[in-house]
Protein backbone atom coordinates (compact mmCIF):
# COMPACT_ATOMS: atom_id res chain seq x y z
CA UNK A 1 0.00 0.00 0.00
CA UNK A 2 1.55 3.74 -0.87
CA UNK A 3 1.15 6.34 1.48
CA UNK A 4 2.14 9.68 -0.22
CA UNK A 5 5.35 11.82 1.37
CA UNK A 6 2.66 14.98 1.27
CA UNK A 7 -0.08 12.95 3.32
CA UNK A 8 2.46 11.80 5.93
CA UNK A 9 3.82 15.54 6.52
CA UNK A 10 0.49 17.00 6.53
CA UNK A 11 -0.18 14.79 9.72
CA UNK A 12 2.97 15.39 11.07
CA UNK A 13 2.85 18.70 10.73
CA UNK A 14 -0.19 19.33 12.57
CA UNK A 15 0.98 17.19 15.54
CA UNK A 16 4.48 19.16 15.49
CA UNK A 17 3.04 22.56 14.74
CA UNK A 18 5.95 25.00 14.34
CA UNK A 19 8.15 24.66 16.81
CA UNK A 20 8.52 20.94 18.84
CA UNK A 21 10.32 21.68 22.53
CA UNK A 22 9.05 18.15 24.03
CA UNK A 23 10.81 15.78 21.74
CA UNK A 24 14.11 16.48 22.18
CA UNK A 25 15.30 13.28 23.70
CA UNK A 26 19.09 12.31 22.79
CA UNK A 27 19.83 9.05 21.73
CA UNK A 28 17.99 5.99 20.62
CA UNK A 29 15.12 3.79 21.59
CA UNK A 30 12.78 0.82 21.43
CA UNK A 31 8.92 1.10 21.15
CA UNK A 32 5.93 -0.73 20.69
CA UNK A 33 2.16 -0.27 20.00
CA UNK A 34 0.06 -1.96 22.56
CA UNK A 35 -3.67 -2.93 21.97
CA UNK A 36 -5.75 -1.73 25.44
CA UNK A 37 -8.77 -2.66 24.14
CA UNK A 38 -10.28 -5.96 21.82
CA UNK A 39 -10.99 -5.80 18.27
CA UNK A 40 -9.57 -5.68 14.84
CA UNK A 41 -6.43 -4.23 13.80
CA UNK A 42 -6.17 -2.04 11.15
CA UNK A 43 -4.08 1.28 10.01
CA UNK A 44 -0.57 -0.37 10.21
CA UNK A 45 0.45 0.60 7.06
CA UNK A 46 0.00 4.03 7.86
CA UNK A 47 1.86 3.73 10.78
CA UNK A 48 4.71 2.66 9.26
CA UNK A 49 4.44 4.75 6.61
CA UNK A 50 5.35 7.63 9.64
CA UNK A 51 8.22 6.24 10.80
CA UNK A 52 9.29 5.00 7.74
CA UNK A 53 9.28 9.14 6.84
CA UNK A 54 10.87 10.32 10.16
CA UNK A 55 13.63 6.84 9.22
CA UNK A 56 12.67 4.74 12.29
CA UNK A 57 12.43 1.09 11.51
CA UNK A 58 9.64 0.03 11.79
CA UNK A 59 7.59 -3.60 11.31
CA UNK A 60 4.44 -5.14 12.66
CA UNK A 61 3.86 -8.05 14.25
CA UNK A 62 0.17 -8.92 13.44
CA UNK A 63 -1.41 -8.71 10.03
CA UNK A 64 -3.89 -6.28 9.54
CA UNK A 65 -7.13 -7.79 9.90
CA UNK A 66 -6.20 -9.67 12.81
CA UNK A 67 -8.30 -9.68 16.41
CA UNK A 68 -6.34 -8.26 19.19
CA UNK A 69 -6.64 -7.94 22.90
CA UNK A 70 -5.10 -6.11 25.66
CA UNK A 71 -1.69 -7.10 25.87
CA UNK A 72 -1.35 -7.41 22.39
CA UNK A 73 1.65 -5.74 20.52
CA UNK A 74 1.02 -4.66 17.17
CA UNK A 75 3.74 -2.72 15.99
CA UNK A 76 7.48 -2.41 17.09
CA UNK A 77 10.13 0.51 16.10
CA UNK A 78 13.69 1.31 16.85
CA UNK A 79 15.50 4.75 16.27
CA UNK A 80 16.44 7.95 17.63
CA UNK A 81 14.12 8.60 20.40
CA UNK A 82 13.51 12.13 19.38
CA UNK A 83 11.89 10.91 15.94
CA UNK A 84 10.07 7.87 17.55
CA UNK A 85 8.15 10.30 19.82
CA UNK A 86 7.42 12.56 16.99
CA UNK A 87 5.69 9.99 15.15
CA UNK A 88 4.03 7.75 18.02
CA UNK A 89 0.96 10.06 18.75
CA UNK A 90 0.48 10.68 14.84
CA UNK A 91 0.55 6.13 14.70
CA UNK A 92 -1.51 5.85 17.94
CA UNK A 93 -3.93 7.95 16.23
CA UNK A 94 -4.54 6.51 13.03
CA UNK A 95 -3.84 2.94 14.34
CA UNK A 96 -6.96 3.47 17.20
CA UNK A 97 -9.69 5.00 14.58
CA UNK A 98 -8.90 2.89 11.51
CA UNK A 99 -8.94 -0.32 14.05
CA UNK A 100 -12.42 1.51 15.00
CA UNK A 101 -13.88 1.70 11.50
CA UNK A 102 -12.34 -2.32 11.05
CA UNK A 103 -14.11 -3.34 14.47
CA UNK A 104 -17.45 -2.19 13.48
CA UNK A 105 -17.39 -3.47 10.13
CA UNK A 106 -16.60 -6.81 11.31
CA UNK A 107 -19.51 -6.73 13.85
CA UNK A 108 -21.86 -5.59 10.93
CA UNK A 109 -20.34 -8.77 8.68
CA UNK A 110 -20.47 -11.33 11.11
CA UNK A 111 -24.27 -10.18 12.18
CA UNK A 112 -25.02 -10.78 8.67
CA UNK A 113 -23.34 -13.96 8.50
CA UNK A 114 -25.01 -15.24 10.71
CA UNK A 115 -29.06 -14.84 8.65
CA UNK A 116 -26.89 -15.15 5.02
CA UNK A 117 -23.72 -15.11 3.41
CA UNK A 118 -24.75 -13.63 0.15
CA UNK A 119 -24.85 -10.24 1.63
CA UNK A 120 -22.02 -8.06 1.37
CA UNK A 121 -21.81 -5.22 3.88
CA UNK A 122 -20.70 -1.75 2.66
CA UNK A 123 -19.44 1.80 3.70
CA UNK A 124 -20.29 4.79 2.15
CA UNK A 125 -18.48 7.95 1.40
CA UNK A 126 -19.46 9.29 4.64
CA UNK A 127 -15.68 9.86 5.29
CA UNK A 128 -13.89 11.62 7.36
CA UNK A 129 -12.04 14.76 5.09
CA UNK A 130 -8.35 13.80 4.44
CA UNK A 131 -8.80 10.17 5.88
CA UNK A 132 -11.02 8.62 3.11
CA UNK A 133 -8.17 5.94 2.38
CA UNK A 134 -7.59 5.11 5.90
CA UNK A 135 -11.27 4.45 6.43
CA UNK A 136 -11.85 2.89 3.31
CA UNK A 137 -8.62 0.28 4.02
CA UNK A 138 -9.98 0.04 7.57
CA UNK A 139 -13.16 -1.18 6.45
CA UNK A 140 -11.70 -3.96 3.89
CA UNK A 141 -9.90 -5.41 6.41
CA UNK A 142 -12.96 -5.51 8.53
CA UNK A 143 -14.01 -7.90 5.98
CA UNK A 144 -16.31 -4.95 4.13
CA UNK A 145 -17.03 -3.64 0.70
CA UNK A 146 -15.70 0.04 0.02
CA UNK A 147 -18.30 0.92 -2.50
CA UNK A 148 -17.35 3.65 -4.26
CA UNK A 149 -13.85 5.25 -3.27
CA UNK A 150 -15.33 8.35 -5.12
CA UNK A 151 -17.77 10.24 -7.73
CA UNK A 152 -16.11 8.56 -10.49
CA UNK A 153 -16.23 5.15 -9.31
CA UNK A 154 -20.64 4.67 -9.71
CA UNK A 155 -22.61 6.70 -11.48
CA UNK A 156 -25.71 6.90 -8.86
CA UNK A 157 -28.80 8.87 -9.71
CA UNK A 158 -30.31 10.43 -6.17
CA UNK A 159 -33.53 12.00 -4.64
CA UNK A 160 -32.07 15.03 -5.64
CA UNK A 161 -31.40 14.12 -9.22
CA UNK A 162 -35.03 13.01 -9.44
CA UNK A 163 -36.79 16.29 -7.70
CA UNK A 164 -35.16 18.37 -10.63
CA UNK A 165 -35.33 15.66 -13.85
CA UNK A 166 -37.89 13.25 -12.55
CA UNK A 167 -36.54 9.47 -12.22
CA UNK A 168 -36.63 8.18 -16.12
CA UNK A 169 -34.88 11.67 -16.89
CA UNK A 170 -32.11 11.67 -14.68
CA UNK A 171 -31.51 8.29 -15.21
CA UNK A 172 -31.46 8.67 -19.16
CA UNK A 173 -29.06 11.80 -19.13
CA UNK A 174 -26.28 9.98 -16.71
CA UNK A 175 -26.36 6.83 -18.65
CA UNK A 176 -25.76 8.94 -21.59
CA UNK A 177 -22.53 10.65 -19.82
CA UNK A 178 -21.58 7.83 -17.88
CA UNK A 179 -18.52 5.03 -19.24
CA UNK A 180 -19.92 1.96 -20.85
CA UNK A 181 -17.46 0.15 -18.15
CA UNK A 182 -19.13 2.44 -15.54
CA UNK A 183 -22.81 0.50 -13.38
CA UNK A 184 -25.44 3.23 -12.60
CA UNK A 185 -27.40 2.91 -9.34
CA UNK A 186 -30.55 4.74 -8.74
CA UNK A 187 -31.95 5.25 -5.14
CA UNK A 188 -35.17 5.16 -4.43
CA UNK A 189 -37.58 6.12 -1.72
CA UNK A 190 -40.71 4.12 -2.13
CA UNK A 191 -41.05 0.34 -2.59
CA UNK A 192 -42.40 0.47 -6.34
CA UNK A 193 -40.15 2.78 -7.81
CA UNK A 194 -37.70 -0.04 -7.72
CA UNK A 195 -39.13 -1.55 -10.89
CA UNK A 196 -39.18 1.77 -12.51
CA UNK A 197 -35.75 2.19 -11.91
CA UNK A 198 -34.33 -1.02 -13.55
CA UNK A 199 -36.69 -0.34 -16.19
CA UNK A 200 -35.00 3.06 -16.93
CA UNK A 201 -31.52 1.59 -16.67
CA UNK A 202 -30.10 1.03 -13.77
CA UNK A 203 -27.74 -1.86 -13.18
CA UNK A 204 -28.01 -1.11 -9.24
CA UNK A 205 -31.46 0.16 -7.23
CA UNK A 206 -30.80 1.23 -3.67
CA UNK A 207 -33.42 0.80 -1.42
CA UNK A 208 -33.52 4.25 0.92
CA UNK A 209 -34.34 4.84 4.56
CA UNK A 210 -37.28 2.28 4.49
CA UNK A 211 -38.14 -0.19 6.58
CA UNK A 212 -36.79 -3.94 5.94
CA UNK A 213 -40.40 -5.06 5.43
CA UNK A 214 -40.47 -2.72 2.08
CA UNK A 215 -37.17 -3.40 1.42
CA UNK A 216 -37.86 -7.14 1.04
CA UNK A 217 -41.44 -5.92 -0.92
CA UNK A 218 -39.24 -3.97 -3.93
CA UNK A 219 -36.36 -6.94 -3.79
CA UNK A 220 -39.02 -9.31 -4.99
CA UNK A 221 -40.43 -6.89 -7.88
CA UNK A 222 -36.78 -6.80 -9.40
CA UNK A 223 -35.72 -8.25 -12.36
CA UNK A 224 -32.87 -11.19 -11.17
CA UNK A 225 -30.05 -9.64 -13.50
CA UNK A 226 -30.72 -6.17 -11.03
CA UNK A 227 -28.22 -5.62 -7.60
CA UNK A 228 -30.35 -4.43 -4.85
CA UNK A 229 -28.75 -2.28 -1.63
CA UNK A 230 -30.49 -1.18 1.02
CA UNK A 231 -28.83 2.00 3.09
CA UNK A 232 -30.06 4.43 5.61
CA UNK A 233 -29.26 5.12 9.08
CA UNK A 234 -28.50 0.89 9.45
CA UNK A 235 -27.08 0.16 12.72
CA UNK A 236 -25.51 -2.75 13.58
CA UNK A 237 -28.90 -4.12 15.95
CA UNK A 238 -30.59 -4.21 12.16
CA UNK A 239 -28.53 -5.56 9.78
CA UNK A 240 -29.52 -9.38 10.58
CA UNK A 241 -33.32 -7.79 9.16
CA UNK A 242 -31.99 -6.32 6.01
CA UNK A 243 -30.08 -9.17 5.79
CA UNK A 244 -32.89 -11.38 5.56
CA UNK A 245 -34.34 -8.85 2.85
CA UNK A 246 -32.88 -10.87 -0.15
CA UNK A 247 -30.74 -7.28 -0.90
CA UNK A 248 -27.21 -8.32 -2.01
CA UNK A 249 -25.50 -5.27 -0.38
CA UNK A 250 -26.43 -3.57 3.09
CA UNK A 251 -24.13 0.10 3.18
CA UNK A 252 -23.57 1.57 6.47
CA UNK A 253 -22.81 5.59 7.19
CA UNK A 254 -21.78 4.68 10.36
CA UNK A 255 -18.87 2.08 10.23
CA UNK A 256 -16.79 4.99 9.19
CA UNK A 257 -18.76 8.03 10.97
CA UNK A 258 -19.78 6.26 14.48
CA UNK A 259 -17.42 3.92 14.93
CA UNK A 260 -15.83 4.57 18.44
CA UNK A 261 -11.62 3.88 18.44
CA UNK A 262 -9.93 0.86 19.65
CA UNK A 263 -7.51 1.80 22.52
CA UNK A 264 -3.99 1.59 21.94
CA UNK A 265 -1.05 2.50 23.83
CA UNK A 266 2.66 3.53 22.59
CA UNK A 267 5.55 2.20 25.23
CA UNK A 268 9.08 2.90 24.59
CA UNK A 269 12.35 1.18 26.61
Amino acid sequence: MFVADSTVERWLREDLGHRDVTNHVPGDTDGRLVAKGYGVVAGLEEALAVFDYLDIDAERTVDVGSRVAPGDVVLRVAGPARDVLRGERVAVNLVGHASGVATATRRAVDAAAEVTDGVRIAATRKTTPGLRGVEKRAVAAGGGDTHRLDLSGLVMVKDNHVAELGLEEAVAQLRARKSFVTKLEVEVERPEDGVRAAEAGADIVLFDNMAPEQVADGVDALPADVLAEASGSITLADVPAYAETGVDVVSMGALTHSAPSVDYSFRTG
